[in-house]
């Protein structure tokens, strides 16, 4: 070719090259589009099974306690039991403990039921029976108020940090914890009575066996609890010294018998302060580190809370009570207080310290008759998705009687998330059990 031939360059035009990057684009889009969808998607996934274990968590907890409510030393073995012929048969001595002292609500240290609140009775001039509503007491809460009302011991209802979840429920249980305590074995630890078989005092070995406490954490001024496998009694001492406890003079009725165990019937002495677990369980609003609100389920041991698990919402109760007749109906916190309107017989009572029987229906003795718990809670996902649909949303919570998924803000829900301070878009899921009280007395 000669020196002067023309050289053609070849190459893209502008539109082809609009038209490759309007391409690229659009592949780019879908990219991302699947990218943005797989994440949220796995967002949303690892939430429900993070909401799921904490939820089944929460319940297992719960459970374990109410499995152990109403619960004192060696009570299987059953005890004596009295018989009336109008109330039938009364429940042993060792399930309803007989108090001698007379500052027991001192001891008991959480959430507690005042002698002569609300219409509950006077402060007892002589020994008595623990009554029930000392032993179990549940509290039914709205928007603004408990029914019965909450002790002041627990935080306030609100939607700031550090208050009580509105809307959530709250338990108070007890139950002794029998691995504790010293075992009375008449040789190294024995009691000592005065010549009508009165108790006077107990002694305890000076160095504890084995998995039993020091003597150390008996403090001045705490009850002692001695039980055996047919009754229990509760009484003050003098301060302990050197093992020897002292049935004290000034902190028990006047003339208080108590009777003296015999080592046959295997007793143990306990320190009532510190032994009888007092479980209270409700919400409280925390921060769930992220600047967004949410629940936590509280467990708040002989007056101290601990949290076990985040993102509750709900917390509801229904116990299923059994009444003289037998027949066990479903009934809430505020309707076991009042036996529903009076409507309802409880089972048959302990008898009077002199013997007679006992009042048919005092008051609160239906919460001796709660036989199982129902527990529900509602969790949410505690991080809001704003990229779930409205259909994801929904939610099934059966205690505000909605049995098909329905928004957050239904306007058939008894409390919504909203007015409890908490954001609406999150999953949520609804936990319940049945819960067969394992020291349920007929």
């Amino acid at each position: 070719m000669g020196r002067g031939a023309i050289h053609r360059q070849s190459g893209v035009s502008l539109i082809e090259l609009m038209i490759a990057m309007v391409l690229g684009l659009l592949v780019a889009a879908g990219i991302v589009t699947v990218f943005l969808a797989t994440s949220n998607n796995n967002r949303a996934q690892a939430q429900l099974a993070s909401l799921q274990e904490e939820g089944r968590f929460a319940i297992l907890r719960i459970s374990a306690d109410l499995r152990m409510a109403n619960g004192h030393y060696c009570s299987n073995s059953g005890g004596v039991a009295d018989t009336s012929g109008s109330n039938g048969m009364y429940m042993d001595g060792l399930r309803a403990p007989k108090v001698y002292a007379t500052g027991l609500i001192g001891a008991l240290s959480d959430v507690t039921t005042n002698w002569g609140s609300a219409s509950y009775p006077p402060i007892p001039a002589s020994p008595y029976y623990l009554p029930a509503f000392l032993s179990m007491r549940g509290y039914e809460c709205g928007k603004t108020n408990c029914s019965p009302d909450v002790s002041t011991k627990l935080p306030s209802l609100g939607t700031s940090l550090g208050e009580r979840v509105i809307g959530a429920s709250v338990l108070t249980l007890r139950y002794l914890d029998s691995s504790r305590g010293w075992a009375i074995d008449g040789v190294n630890s024995s009691t000592i009575a005065d010549a009508k078989g009165k108790l006077r005092s107990v002694t305890v070995r000076p160095k504890p066996a084995a998995g039993e406490p020091a003597l150390s954490e008996f403090k001045a001024g705490h009850l002692a609890l001695l039980a055996d496998c047919s009754n229990a009694q509760i009484f003050a001492v003098d301060a302990p010294s050197s093992g020897l406890f002292t049935v004290s003079a000034t902190g028990n009725f006047p003339d208080a018998t108590l009777s003296n165990p015999k080592p046959q019937a295997s007793p143990r002495l306990f320190d009532l302060n510190t032994d009888l677990l007092n479980v209270t369980y409700y919400l409280q609003v925390i921060d769930n580190g992220n600047g967004q609100k949410t629940g936590a389920l509280m467990r708040r041991l002989n007056g101290k809370a601990d949290e076990i698990v985040r993102g509750v919402e709900r917390l509801d109760f229904m116990y299923a009570v059994e009444d003289r007749n037998g027949n066990t109906r479903f009934l809430h916190a505020p309707d076991v207080d009042t036996r529903a309107g009076g409507s309802i017989d409880c089972p048959a009572s302990v008898p009077n310290t002199d013997g007679t029987a006992s009042p048919i229906n005092p008051y609160g003795c239906l919460w001796r008759a709660v036989k199982s718990i129902e527990v529900r809670i509602l969790m949410d996902g505690q991080t809001p998705l704003y990229t779930l649909s409205t259909h994801e949303m929904n939610y099934v919570y059966v205690a505000d009687g909605n049995s098909v998924p329905t928004a957050p803000d239904d306007a058939k829900r008894a409390v919504k998330p909203r007015e409890q301070g908490f954001a609406n878009p999150m999953l949520r899921r609804e936990f319940s059990a049945l819960i067969s009280l394992r020291n349920y007395t007929p």
